[in-house]
């Protein structure tokens, strides 16, 4: 064994005795550590390079160490990190301009995460309702939410995820919470009443296996919301700022929320949530309602600003919707070859490919790790993509080599047979 490769196990056997002893036991993490990341590659302690395909769960958009991020972090750095809340500093205006221009929207609120976004959301909705309705004795108050749905870990957040695995441990929790089946017309329905004071949805579910929303069910959900009173709440927390290939997901339906909740890239890598509301909306909150000691700073504010700029140079949306219409035709190219793919799907550069069997997706992102290719799976049986915007097709192609060698090398030992 080499020393490189004896320094690598010592220092991950290390980091993984003192996570052991001093760390909350919340995560089952790879057996990696990594050390540095440039462009669409990480590198690990002992210099094995990874092409990342996850990017830090749609993180690091623009890949690592990015020249015009580093550069802003280094200039930035140097001239203010924080100051509170309750100063100026030049970035928050820049940049809620910059992202009330791509999204339609008219103001922006700055928190540290995406659940914090969807948190203030929720409450920005039930404050709209008691303020357009003042003189209600029970203003309205209920949230029609999906199944299938994932919307973070703090409280509000969780209330309204509709996957049973993460609410149970913690129940009860908030009152006020219907769930509504995903894409069911006849469901939204039933349950949307003269309470509902707003719907909320990921335009795709992303920890729900990439699941796009249907045209015909985002369009009933605006129409009843707004002949209701209600607003129309939208996560674009994973699928939001380019991720699909538009600046919004829902730039794809002709649909204009109420509210958008957006984070994941928005500070490349630095802790930034937005919610995005209309004026009407944002009116609902006044001095002192809302708020939080970090979010908003400087630091990550100028980081978002050159996130953006970057976002919004030419060609870089159509790069992406290239990019996911080569992935998405080259995994159906693939699936025609192995009877365990059972379906891909996906929107720009959030792309998925889900297998029969949650066995067969366990063993195929560990194999792909063992050779250097970063994906992760979710909803159990989903293989979830979510590369760098930067990459090109011959990394798509490096992705794709890899599966299907992974594929015919196992395909004996798996139930679900391969096609001849």
């Amino acid at each position: 064994m080499s020393a490189g490769v004896v320094d690598q196990v010592s220092a991950l056997q290390v980091t993984k005795e003192k996570e052991s002893a001093l760390l909350f036991q919340t995560y089952e993490r790879f057996q990696v550590l990594f050390e540095r990341g440039e462009g669409v590659y990480l590198f690990d302690a002992d210099g094995k390079r990874y092409l990342d395909f996850l990017s830090g769960i749609g993180v690091n958009a623009l890949g690592h160490a990015h020249p015009a991020v580093v550069k802003t972090i280094a200039e930035q750095s140097e001239k203010l990190m924080h100051i509170s809340n309750l100063f100026y500093h030049r970035y928050q205006a820049e940049l809620s301009e910059s992202l009330t221009k791509i999204s339609g929207l008219d103001r922006a609120f700055f928190c540290n995460s995406g659940t914090e976004a969807w948190e203030g959301a929720l409450k920005l909705a039930r404050a709209y309702a008691r303020h357009k309705d003042k003189a209600a004795k029970k203003p309205k108050s209920k949230f029609l939410v999906m199944d299938n749905s994932f919307h973070g870990r703090t409280y509000g957040a969780l209330s309204t995820t509709g996957q049973k695995k993460y609410r149970a441990p913690f129940t009860p929790l908030l009152p006020g919470v219907t769930f509504v089946k995903f894409n069911s017309l006849a469901d939204l329905r039933k349950k949307f009443d003269a309470n509902v004071c707003a719907v909320g949805l990921e335009t795709v579910q992303g920890e729900g296996g990439v699941q796009p929303v249907l045209p015909e069910f985002l369009q009933a959900a605006r129409e009843m919301t707004a002949a209701n009173g209600a607003l129309l709440i939208l996560d674009e927390i994973q699928c939001g700022l380019g991720r699909t290939g538009k600046y919004f997901a829902y730039q794809y339906y002709g649909v204009s929320p109420d509210i958008v909740t957006v984070a994941k890239p928005l500070a490349a890598g630095l802790p930034l949530g937005a919610i995005l509301a209309t004026n009407e909306v944002a009116a609902a909150f006044h001095p002192g309602m809302h708020g939080t000691t970090f979010g908003g700073g400087p630091l990550a504010c100028a980081v978002a600003k050159t996130f953006v700029n970057e976002l919004t140079s030419p060609g870089m949306l159509e790069h992406v919707q290239d990019l996911g219409a080569y992935f998405l035709a080259m995994l159906t190219e693939l699936k025609a070859k192995h009877k365990v793919i059972k379906e891909v799907r996906g929107l720009g550069l959030m792309v998925a490919a889900e297998l029969k069997s949650a066995d067969v997706a366990k063993v195929v992102v560990k194999e792909m790790l063992e050779r250097g290719f970063i994906i992760n799976r979710t909803h159990d049986t989903v293989l979830r993509y979510l590369p760098p915007y930067i990459i090109e097709r011959e990394h798509v192609d490096a992705v794709i080599a890899a599966l299907n060698d992974i594929l015919y090398a196992n395909s004996a030992a798996w139930p679900v047979r391969r096609k001849q």
